[in-house]
């Protein structure tokens, strides 16, 4: 437990120093970019489709116009592509936006419930790739182990590493800054 406790305290400390360092930091252009590249990406599986259905090879030129311009565009974001972090960035994007949609069409069905689960875990994986983009985070940081649901005490009140860092990059990714 001292060991997790540890790393807990580390990229709470990662965090805080971000938000010190670049208290008037302003991503919202970069923010209206991530999801103009979710919608890339959710372009580049729709010419994948009709192109399938229909055979109609202007598709997968299509299709490789848009990837070439979300390739150049998600350049912009993913600055330290080591690894795998440029695929990782990609998809959980492209998840992102697809638990979004769903969420959506649970919504508008009446399963509220569910919607609100699926807008949750699509959020938490947006703010996912913010911090391994802003460098808050690593890879190894982020655990598939349910740990991120273990609760934390800060400041008198309980909640996760995950909260926290999405009310982090909340405050730093004001789309309404203009």
């Amino acid at each position: 437990m001292e060991k997790k406790d540890e790393k807990i305290s580390i990229l709470l400390d990662k965090i805080k120093k971000f938000k010190e360092k670049d208290q008037e930091f302003d991503l919202s252009q970069k923010e209206d970019l991530g999801v103009a590249i979710m919608n890339l990406i959710s372009l580049e599986e729709h010419f994948f489709f009709t192109f399938e259905k229909t055979r109609d090879k202007k598709h997968l030129e299509l299709l490789n116009e848009t990837r070439e311009l979300r390739k150049k565009l998600l350049g912009e974001i993913v600055k330290n592509p080591e690894g795998e972090i440029w695929c990782i960035s990609k998809h959980l994007l492209a998840t992102s936006m697809r638990l979004m949609e769903v969420g959506a069409k649970k919504l508008s069905a009446g399963e509220k419930e569910k919607a609100k689960d699926l807008f949750d875990k699509a959020y938490t994986l947006w703010n996912i790739f913010w911090g391994l983009n802003l460098n808050i985070i690593e890879i190894k940081d982020v655990k598939t182990d349910n740990s991120s649901e273990e609760t934390i005490k800060l400041d008198g009140k309980k909640t996760t590493v995950w909260d926290k860092l999405g009310n982090i990059i909340k405050e730093i990714l004001d789309c309404c800054k203009e």
